[in-house]
């Protein structure tokens, strides 16, 4: 019936294009809204990624548009990435943080880090946080996807059934249009800058080569790369190689897959939003459209659900404010940050807590903004006895020039690339870590850690070269929350990862340090690293690890789903908000478990209609 219903509507032959001012839209009516063709999902601090944000989003608006009776509409809070020089360049990724293509968030003082705020880095671009992350991609191993089924009660969500999406799938994203399996694919595997040879880095096997998001090897080759391998091979077994972390087998040392294309950043805009279908005629993105709220669309409630189809924008300080409504659903995926803020200043919460900051309660649902969980980051260095590093042209512009122009002519060069290697680990179920705490990973072939190997210092110190050997605990137990800071949108809310907030995290964090630091004591490294860049004994270690944790800005839990029948949560397993009609959330937020990745996963996890992000879009 709904198929037939989009079949019946008016349709208006105008171009879809951005649009920069809301009176300039040619239409006003729209079958979807999508909230957020931006975001959040979180950058590393020195090399990982960001979570994605309204990421998704333009997944979403890509394949309902598929339909050409279907008239969607993206509004973007951030600007278009035409003129975004250092969003291009996959080098240059770490500059966009803190830059106006961010939101500029910081978290509330963390108690375990000495009472320090933290960069809380959210995309605030056409592509959300896949325009300004670290374009890492990974898909974490398949007992992360076999939990969150078992979690949320829907087996749609197993490894096995999530893959054909990932790699090869599909058509019509939502479960009430048409699908066509044949139609559009998301990955698509390309060459590296350098078009080396890259037999052994990888496993053809699991990739798609035709898709639309391009996924490459990194481009250009250092000197320290070589001896990361023989130090895997000096390891005795403790650090073993894997030729494709997203096999599904995650553990061992690889080389990391980023969301890069011939030199170039591969972001949701760029692929989703590209040449190729920003022309439909039935797709419609608003630029610099900040949404304060959803509205409830009918008035005379029954005893059904409350339908919320609705929503307010403005694009200047909120002097000027707009309304439009969708004929069929508003879907946001304004991000682990944004969705939930938006759902707050909606009504729609713990009422207690809307109150205080005096806003009515619309819709009673209590987890929105709760179980805020994130991956805690530590970056060190050590001094390294060569020149063959990023690090002069990441501080030297005048260095930097020539690489520039190659770059700008070629797409080659060390500015195509930015991840290296990456590995996955686990402790010994019979080490102290776990203080008597259950294994948190979702399996024995799940890690609980992270070696991050990067060939510089990612921001660079005003002198030197380095090697960054920086660890991420990826299955933390810690949890915190995401809360208003007042009624008004325009205040920031208060984000509180609660970042090494339990025993576990801290010692886990603790281990992960020793094991890096073992790997960088290899014999492959004699003559190549000179000394750490700070002396951390037994007897400072905790400090250093206090005053300088930080986190991967993997938010995920705000809108949590849950089975269907549950009474907590915010989404049922396909995505669709508890007790409302007309919303569905599209974003990280949803999910249950933080995964053991703590890169990107695909940006098009469609299954039964269920749509998803996690960093590129998502996780």
């Amino acid at each position: 019936m709904l198929r037939l219903l989009s079949l019946l509507a008016v349709f208006v032959p105008v171009h879809g294009l951005f649009y920069e001012r809301f009176e300039d839209l040619p239409v006003r009516e729209f079958d979807f809204i999508v909230v957020g063709g931006s975001s959040r999902h979180g950058n590393r601090l020195q090399i990982l990624t960001v979570h994605t944000g309204g990421t998704a989003g333009n997944v979403v608006a890509n394949r309902l548009t598929e339909d050409a009776d279907i008239r969607v509409l993206v509004l973007e809070a951030g600007g278009s990435d035409e003129d975004a020089y250092n969003s291009r360049v996959p080098l240059y990724a770490f500059r966009l943080q803190g830059s106006q293509y961010d939101w500029n968030f910081t978290t509330t003082p963390q108690a375990a880090l000495n009472d320090r705020a933290i960069p809380y880095p959210r995309g605030f671009i056409i592509g959300g946080s896949s325009s300004i992350n670290v374009m890492l991609y990974t898909r974490g191993p398949s007992e992360d996807w076999d939990r969150m089924a078992w979690v949320t009660g829907d087996s749609g969500w197993t490894w096995n059934s999530i893959q054909p999406y990932i790699r090869k799938v599909n058509g019509l994203s939502l479960h009430f249009l048409l699908s066509d399996p044949h139609k559009l694919k998301n990955e698509r595997f390309v060459p590296p800058a350098d078009h080396h040879n890259t037999t052994g880095q990888f496993d053809p096997k699991v990739h798609s080569f035709d898709g639309v998001n391009s996924v490459s090897l990194p481009g250009w080759q250092y000197s320290s790369d070589p001896r990361v391998f023989e130090a895997i091979a000096q390891s005795d077994g403790e650090f073993p190689f894997n030729e494709d972390m997203n096999s599904g087998f995650q553990l061992g040392f690889g080389w990391a897959q980023s969301t890069i294309g011939e030199g170039t950043r591969s972001s949701s805009a760029t692929s989703y939003l590209g040449p190729k279908y920003i022309e439909r005629k039935n797709l419609f993105v608003l630029l610099h459209a900040r949404v304060l709220r959803l509205k409830q669309t009918n008035t005379k409630f029954t005893g059904a659900n409350l339908a919320v189809r609705g929503i307010e924008l403005t694009q200047d300080t909120g002097n000027t404010i707009h309304a439009l409504q969708a004929s069929k659903e508003v879907i946001l995926s304004a991000g682990s940050v944004g969705t939930p803020t938006i759902l707050m200043h909606s009504g729609i919460g713990d009422p207690t807590e809307l109150k205080t900051v005096g806003i009515k309660p619309l819709h009673d649902l209590p987890s929105v903004g709760k179980n805020l969980t994130d991956h805690p980051l530590l970056v060190t260095a050590y001094n390294a006895n060569t020149t063959d590093t990023p690090d002069d042209i990441l501080r030297n512009e005048t260095f930097a020039r020539p690489f520039e122009r190659r770059w700008n002519e070629t797409k080659t060069g060390p500015l195509s690339t930015q991840g290296r290697i990456l590995g996955w680990f686990r402790f010994n179920l019979s080490s102290p870590v776990f203080g008597g705490v259950p294994d948190p990973a979702a399996g024995p072939n799940s890690a609980h850690f992270e070696i991050i190997i990067g060939n510089g210092a990612g921001i660079p110190p005003p002198i030197g070269h380095y090697l960054g050997l920086t660890v991420a605990v990826v299955t933390p137990t810690s949890t915190g929350s995401l809360k208003l800071n007042s009624s008004n949108p325009f205040d920031a809310p208060l984000i509180n990862p609660n970042v090494l907030g339990t025993d576990f995290d801290f010692t886990a964090m603790r281990e992960a340090f020793f094991a890096s630091k073992r790997f960088a004591s290899a014999p492959a490294w004699d003559g190549y690293i000179i000394s750490p860049t700070v002396n951390v004994t037994d007897d400072n270690l905790d400090d250093f690890i206090r005053n300088n944790t930080g986190v991967v800005w993997h938010p995920v839990k705000t809108a949590a789903m849950s089975a269907r029948d549950a009474d907590y949560g915010v989404v049922d397993p396909d995505l669709k908000v508890k007790g409302l009609d007309g919303l569905r959330i599209v974003d990280a937020s949803v999910l249950a478990t933080l995964h053991s990745e703590c890169t990107h996963t695909s940006p098009d996890l469609y299954h039964r209609g269920t749509s998803i992000s996690l960093d590129q879009a998502g996780l």
